[in-house]
């Protein structure tokens, strides 16, 4: 996966996230199936936001880019702010 590759998936992800608040909104989403699926898009953005980090530290070191590992969702949601 390229960094192109990761930052397509981050804009994908928005966009649906925007479009589950635009339902959520209007509406046409139960509360409780919207909270859960936007738990889902926060961890995946995360993971996506946390590769694209690793790719580019490996970047900035010198190492292989690819080798970055896409973290598991415990991991990424146990970061601290």
């Amino acid at each position: 996966m390229t960094e192109q590759d990761i930052l397509t998936r981050i804009k994908n992800l928005v966009d649906r996230e925007h479009d589950l608040r635009s339902k959520a909104t209007a509406g046409a989403l139960d509360p409780v199936a919207e909270r859960q699926q936007l738990a889902e898009l926060e961890v995946a953005l995360d993971q996506c936001w946390d590769l694209l980090r690793q790719r580019r530290a490996r970047k900035d070191s010198g190492a292989a880019e690819d080798d970055a590992q896409v973290s598991s969702p415990r991991q990424v949601e146990g970061y601290l702010q």
